[in-house]
């Protein structure tokens, strides 16, 4: 069974361009990084940016050199055992909340390791094999895993670099735009029979298949995610006190947590100000908020009389519009003001990450992706400021655990449509 649903699969000669692209931005992520700053895990939920290196290289090993190359020699057995992540079919693991303590391999060994694992994807790719559309389906799956993980590690790095008194910026810090605030707007979406996942001939992960046919009831998305203005009337009213608000769930960790405002704001002299990839930065009013829970996001939907949207109908309504924001490659590494339905922010809705009707993991390894994560965890959509853009499909499902914050997460509201 193939490891994708998608029926025309790039061709070798393709792939071979994606898979050198790709690695290639990723390397140019962790440029500005110390040897230090590769090393930093601040929590088991994130990484060092060693491992995602190092781990992105494995899976293409794993997957593709070990099973399909009969000459391929790894550069170091015991990798294997070090940089698989969640994979129980493909052998034992070094424990997740021990990976920064990963000293060595060092950089440079990991550096090694990527290379020597390049330059065997390279000679699988340009050989003349009966087998080259599978090859090439999974090294463009082994494309976007690496891309997921190119937003991950800067992410994890933010939630790192945030734990240090100094906040040192990744980036060098820049203004943001002067703006104005945007009325909060609603269209209104008809309701009925509609087809949502992926059923195209490009690429999807297995849990955006198969596509089928929902009913929605007509709706209304708001035109713009919701603002830092926003969010601090929120907190300016009480929303972080009054319990009426908050799922149960909700409020025993906001109340655990100490929750008083999104992950990474402080208020000095009056003025809420947010620590950013960019260093410290005063909290732009009209920004898209980011780094709020689903707890967060269902607790202010309810404040302002609205409600989150189901996935299907967040799809229905981006596949009404081109795939056009601020992605990682505008290199804002921020949401920007004035953001439209795709980038900036990750959008919680209010579905559970769950299997479509007639979903099927593929076998193998390969297999534990993403179904063995279909409980407990919320479906987000429309990519972030951190997220590639090619990665980017109306059918795409992230998720997350309700209580998780480090991520660039943030929400849109909707309504029901009762007009009649």
């Amino acid at each position: 069974m193939s490891p994708i649903s998608a029926p025309a699969p790039l061709a070798a000669k393709e792939a071979a361009s994606v898979f050198q692209s790709v690695r290639a931005q990723t390397e140019t992520l962790v440029a500005p990084l110390s040897e230090a700053d590769m090393m930093l895990q601040s929590m088991e939920d994130a990484s060092p940016a060693k491992w995602h290196l190092a781990h992105t290289t494995w899976f293409f090993e794993e997957f593709i050199l070990k099973p399909r190359d009969p000459d391929y020699r790894t550069i170091d057995d015991r990798f294997a055992f070090l940089f698989n992540s969640y994979y129980v079919q493909a052998g034992p693991r070094h424990a997740r909340d021990k990976r920064g303590l990963v000293s060595r391999p060092g950089t440079s060994e990991v550096m090694d390791y990527r290379h020597h694992v390049e330059a065997g994807l390279h000679s699988i790719l340009d050989a003349n094999r009966d087998d080259a559309n599978d090859i090439a389906a999974l090294v463009e799956l082994g494309c976007h895993h690496e891309m997921q993980h190119q937003e991950l590690l800067i992410t994890d790095l933010l939630h790192a670099l945030s734990y240090n008194p100094l906040l040192p910026a990744y980036r060098d810090p820049q203004p943001m735009p002067v703006t104005q605030e945007i009325s909060l707007t609603f269209t209104s979406h008809d309701g009925g029979l509609r087809e949502i996942g992926h059923g195209g001939t490009g690429f999807a992960y297995d849990c955006e298949n198969p596509r089928h046919q929902t009913y929605i009831a007509p709706f209304q998305l708001a035109d713009r995610p919701v603002t830092n203005r926003d969010w601090i009337a929120f907190m300016e009213d009480g929303g972080y006190l009054n319990p009426t608000l908050w799922l149960m769930d909700g409020w025993a960790t906001t109340q655990r947590e100490e929750w008083t405002s999104p992950l990474y704001w402080w208020s000095e002299d009056d003025v809420w100000w947010s620590f950013t990839l960019r260093g410290p930065q005063p909290v732009n009013l009209d920004a898209p908020v980011v780094h709020v829970s689903y707890y967060e996001a269902d607790a202010f939907a309810r404040w302002a009389g609205a409600r989150l949207p189901t996935e299907a109908e967040w799809e229905v309504a981006a596949s009404l519009k081109p795939i056009e924001g601020n992605f990682l490659e505008s290199t804002a590494l921020r949401p920007l003001p004035n953001g439209g339905l795709w980038g900036d922010v990750w959008e919680w809705t209010q579905s559970p990450f769950t299997p479509y009707p007639g979903f099927t993991p593929p076998d193998g390894a390969i297999g534990e992706y993403n179904g063995k994560f279909m409980i407990n965890q919320m479906v987000l959509r429309g990519g972030s400021c951190a997220t590639p853009l090619a990665q980017m499909r109306p059918t795409y499902r992230t998720f997350s655990y309700p209580h998780q914050r480090w991520q660039m997460l943030g929400l849109r509201l909707a309504k029901d449509d009762t007009r009649g």
